[in-house]
């Protein structure tokens, strides 16, 4: 198991906790990526919003992209997962920054490809919002210039969405024989946005959910990869599996369970009330999401990572047993939280077997 964590570039994760000790900071993230090398971590997904959808859209948040050109040059081993937008950013022009960081950070950049969230974030910037499957094909065009321009010496591409001509990009991304390009990762329930992974991306990062359904769902993805392969002619690389999960461990169970109903009691007219109603309007989910699993995002509290270390552990083995390889945790407050679940589960090697 592979362990990462979100980059708490909202200032905290927490919709009902106004100061979480958190600062959404230059300062604060550098400290938390450093260290978190130092502690066993492997990952930081770094999620790319405008504006502050935890504390609510007047409250500060940082820029995905110069924070992650920043810590590409300040870190040395942790991937950087960053989280793009395909409306957000003309895929050759992201292609070349991107290029340029992974070069910085000497082959750890990865993207995690969102194809639409949050109407109006994209209604205040100016963004285009496609209707559900239709983000979907501007994604598929998306990809193609952007993994063509990495790949092409000189690319032309003429599609629906997109054009270029003659396009040429140097230097290209790092490319060893284990990693053609940086990972491609992306996320989605629907029937389109399983198609596009399995078709033109290297992992798949899911919600949280118990082991038996995130089972269902990698089986259902590698079910997909296979067709792609026959329908190609060629062997495509496996897939792997990614899931955000939000971590609480205490000594005793009790202990865990208060902590839960702390941070669970999001109520009309908080901050992220609205934009729980936003979300949910806009995207197409297998479960609907109650406003209290809402209180920490992603489903983070369905994977059941809250309880003793022992029992924390026991849970990470039925996820690597399922076949989950990566674990995307949240947790509040950060640091202190990252270290006590280093120290108590990363160390002791949970979900390894």
């Amino acid at each position: 198991m592979r362990y990462g964590y979100w980059l708490p570039v909202f200032g905290g994760w927490l919709r009902n906790v106004e100061d979480e000790g958190v600062a959404a900071s230059w300062d604060y993230v550098k400290r938390l990526a450093q260290r978190s090398e130092e502690i066993g971590y492997d990952l930081t997904l770094i999620a790319e919003l405008l504006l502050n959808d935890i504390k609510g859209i007047t409250a500060p948040s940082l820029d995905a992209w110069s924070t992650a050109a920043a810590l590409a040059a300040v870190t040395t081993r942790l991937e950087l997962m960053v989280a793009v937008r395909p409306s957000f950013h003309p895929p050759a022009i992201l292609a070349k920054q991107a290029a340029n960081i992974d070069r910085i950070s000497g082959g750890r950049l990865a993207l995690n490809v969102v194809s639409a969230w949050w109407k109006d974030e994209a209604r205040r910037y100016g963004a285009a919002f496609d209707e559900h499957d239709d983000r979907y094909g501007r994604t598929s065009e998306w990809l193609d210039v952007v993994t063509g321009a990495w790949r092409e010496p000189v690319m032309q591409y003429n599609g629906r969405y997109y054009h270029v001509e003659d396009l040429v990009l140097e230097p290209k991304p790092v490319a060893t024989a284990r990693r053609r390009r940086p990972t491609i990762y992306a996320g989605g329930e629907s029937d389109a946005a399983r198609t596009l992974i399995a078709q033109q991306c290297d992992a798949y990062v899911m919600h949280g959910d118990p082991p038996d359904r995130v089972a269902a769902r990698i089986a259902d993805l590698r079910e997909r990869r296979e067709r792609v392969w026959e329908t190609a002619g060629q062997e495509l690389p496996p897939l792997q599996f990614g899931m955000a999960a939000y971590a609480i461990v205490r000594n005793t169970e009790a202990e865990a369970r208060r902590e839960v109903e702390r941070i669970t009691n999001v109520t009309p007219g908080s901050p992220g009330y609205g934009n729980y109603q936003d979300w949910i309007s806009n995207t197409r989910l297998e479960q609907r999401v109650s406003i209290e699993e809402y209180s920490v995002s992603n489903r983070g509290l369905r994977a059941g990572l809250v309880g003793t270390p022992d029992q924390v552990a026991e849970q990470i083995g039925r996820f690597a047993a399922a076949g989950v390889d990566l674990l995307l945790l949240q947790c509040s407050p950060q640091l202190e939280e990252m270290e006590r679940f280093a120290e108590s589960v990363i160390a002791v090697g949970a979900g390894a077997a």
